[in-house]
């Protein structure tokens, strides 16, 4: 393992995550929305993420730069990062498959909207958050940069913290007792545990 071959491996993250939720998005357009929340505060937490887990490290596999944060690379801890990243893409496909039309990039309902509680479901509320949080993980063990590395972290944890409450409230708002015995027998984000 190289630091041009971990950084490599980032940006195959990054475009595997645009094949897993290309098709989603597509069909996503074509489903009428009966309900968007607050979409500008939507937009900036989604632009706050996207500058965490793309745009600065983006910056950094390409520039090197900033050089002054640069600490040495290690193998081991990049290979880690590789696991990492799969794991989190096989967790981001699993959760777009039982999504199937209710997925949706910001925080809406849609049309005909049911509540999903099977597969990757069944156990997590919010498996796709979880599948962002191994992919900035991933991405702090690849990039050996102390401001590009933490910055998916930082960005993509903004927005979860941000919005997570938000997200619930909604689902109570139209699911009701539904959502909320659903979310008595199932955590956030890790099994068990959060």
């Amino acid at each position: 393992m190289t630091l041009s071959l971990a950084k490599i491996i980032w940006a195959l993250g990054c475009i595997a995550w645009f094949v897993i939720r290309w098709p989603h998005q597509r069909r996503a357009w074509r489903t009428p929305v009966v309900a968007r929340p607050n979409p500008t505060r939507d937009r900036v937490l989604m632009a706050i993420s996207f500058t965490g887990l793309f745009l600065l490290p983006l910056i950094y596999g390409v520039t090197g730069q900033p050089k002054f944060a640069n600490y040495p690379f290690r193998p081991a801890q990049a290979w880690l990062g590789v696991v990492v990243l799969i794991a989190a893409m096989a967790l981001f496909y699993r959760t777009h498959r039982d999504l199937g039309r209710a997925w949706s990039v910001t925080l809406e309902i849609r049309d005909q909207h049911r509540l999903v509680t099977h597969g990757i479901y069944a156990r997590l509320r919010h498996p796709m958050y979880a599948a962002f949080w191994l992919w900035a993980l991933a991405q702090a063990l690849l990039l050996p940069n102390w401001i590009a590395g933490p910055a998916g972290l930082i960005g993509f944890g903004t927005l979860f913290f941000a919005r997570v409450g938000h997200e619930e409230r909604m689902m109570l708002e139209r699911f009701g007792d539904e959502y909320r015995a659903y979310m008595a027998r199932t955590k956030r984000i890790i099994p068990g545990v959060y």
